[in-house]
């Protein structure tokens, strides 16, 4: 812990304490925004009486906007700085909050994938930039384990996000079920959308304002410039470059697996455990308060296993600890499908303890060793988040079927998160062996 604190406070004679301060920070306010989204899912289903997979467009457009401007973010990055990168970053998302305003006056729900979507451009900007500034604040030895030590932050702003969700949009949303407002009139339909929109649109807001603060604050302080080459070549030969790298190339395809993973565990977990509680003669309403409250568990969970694995990078291999963990996490998934009931849903909270390492450690496992072309190839990593945009409208599909060879379609949708774990797996053991 010595060795991560020496490296953040002076490394070459530069202090980087309170970059390394602010930019921690950054990676709250994105697990803040994350976090929020998830629960959106089932939010705006209901709002707007659509199908799960209708709903789902909304982590569409959230991790599309990774996708589309994370090169964009790098060439921008790379021609400015870190620190522009960033700003770049939080004037978009706050932009992306503010347009929920308008989205709700218009009643549709596309204006509002229109505002995640920039909202997660902003996202983008900020990742592509944070990750490698974390990274190349110190030594190179001990990056991976500082990079785990800033992401440990990113859980914090997850769990304020999902309180957030569950007390000031989720219960105060109308209580009256799915099939309830069917049956509703088009005119009792209308304002009831209206209330509910209002209600789901005010911490969007807030979080503008609040976005809009940090970005002055990073704007008004100095920050040192990370060395770089005078020489630099161009994208299409540094692209080409890095994804020579099987090690690199590796790493964006387990980052596409575990993001998706990670998203369909965390979006779903409220239709599975909504149907759980239902089944045992919950109302709709409740059952969804109640599955919420697990998901909270779920990230708490994740983020004290954060700091557990941070320390235990101190004594095993990240790749190793990675397939540690990946192998648990398919055990576990094993068996949210296989087990019906309670026991099923604490297996799918306990996959969050596995997921705590893998995101940052994939990232840092990836770039080693890369010097200035991380900056590309952090982009490459930012974009394998489409892996979040994807899977979920798949496992969507599968779980609107109700029910698949006499088992429920939700339990049966589990396989995809499964396999993603056993690509995450096959990533952590091949890293590993190169150091025997």
């Amino acid at each position: 812990m010595n060795k991560i604190k020496e490296s953040i406070l002076k490394h070459n004679g530069v202090n980087y304490l309170i970059p390394f301060m602010l930019i921690t920070s950054c990676f709250a306010l994105w697990g803040f925004a994350n976090d929020i989204t998830n629960p959106m899912v089932k939010a705006f289903s209901k709002i707007f009486r659509m199908s799960v997979t209708d709903g789902a467009l909304v982590q569409v457009a959230f991790y599309g906007g990774y996708f589309a401007m994370a090169f964009p973010a790098a060439m921008f990055i790379r021609r400015y700085s870190y620190k522009a990168g960033i700003l770049m970053g939080l004037g978009l998302y706050a932009i992306g909050a503010f347009l929920f305003f308008p989205a709700k006056m218009t009643g549709s729900y596309y204006p509002f994938l229109m505002a995640y979507f920039i909202l997660t451009c902003g996202l983008s900007f900020l990742e592509t930039s944070a990750n490698p500034y974390i990274l190349s604040m110190g030594s190179e030895a001990t990056a991976t384990r500082r990079l785990n030590l800033a992401q440990a932050f990113n859980p914090m702003g997850s769990l304020i996000g999902m309180y957030v969700a569950m007390n000031f949009i989720q219960a105060k949303l109308n209580p009256l079920d799915t099939a309830g407002r069917a049956e509703l009139t088009d005119v009792e339909f209308e304002a009831m959308k209206q209330a509910d929109l209002q209600v789901l649109i005010t911490p969007y807001l807030i979080i503008g304002a609040v976005i809009a603060a940090m970005f002055l604050l990073i704007w008004l302080v100095r920050m040192p410039k990370v060395q770089e080459s005078s020489k630099q070549d161009g994208l299409f030969k540094t692209l080409k470059r890095i994804f020579l790298q099987k090690r690199y190339r590796n790493g964006v395809i387990a980052q596409f697996a575990y993001v998706g993973a990670q998203i369909m565990c965390w979006t779903f977990i409220i239709q599975y455990g909504t149907r759980v509680f239902m089944a045992e003669g919950m109302a709709e309403k409740a059952a969804e308060v109640l599955s919420q409250r697990y998901n909270i568990i779920a990230m708490i969970i994740f983020c004290s296993s954060r700091f557990v694995c941070t320390f235990l990078l101190k004594y095993i291999h990240p790749g190793r600890l990675l397939a540690i963990l990946a192998i648990a996490a398919t055990a576990f998934t094993a068996g949210v499908i296989a087990i019906d009931g309670r026991v099923g849903l604490y297996c799918l909270v306990a996959v969050s303890a596995c997921m705590s390492l893998m995101f940052p450690t994939i990232y840092g496992i990836a770039l080693e060793g890369m010097g200035e072309d991380a900056k590309f190839g952090a982009a490459g990593l930012i974009m394998a988040i489409l892996g979040g945009s994807v899977l979920p409208p798949v496992q969507a599909m599968i779980i609107d079927q109700g029910m698949l060879l006499g088992w429920p379609a939700v339990n049966i949708s589990f396989i995809l998160p499964l396999l993603c774990f056993l690509v995450v797996m096959y990533y952590g053991f091949s890293t590993a062996r190169e150091v025997r």
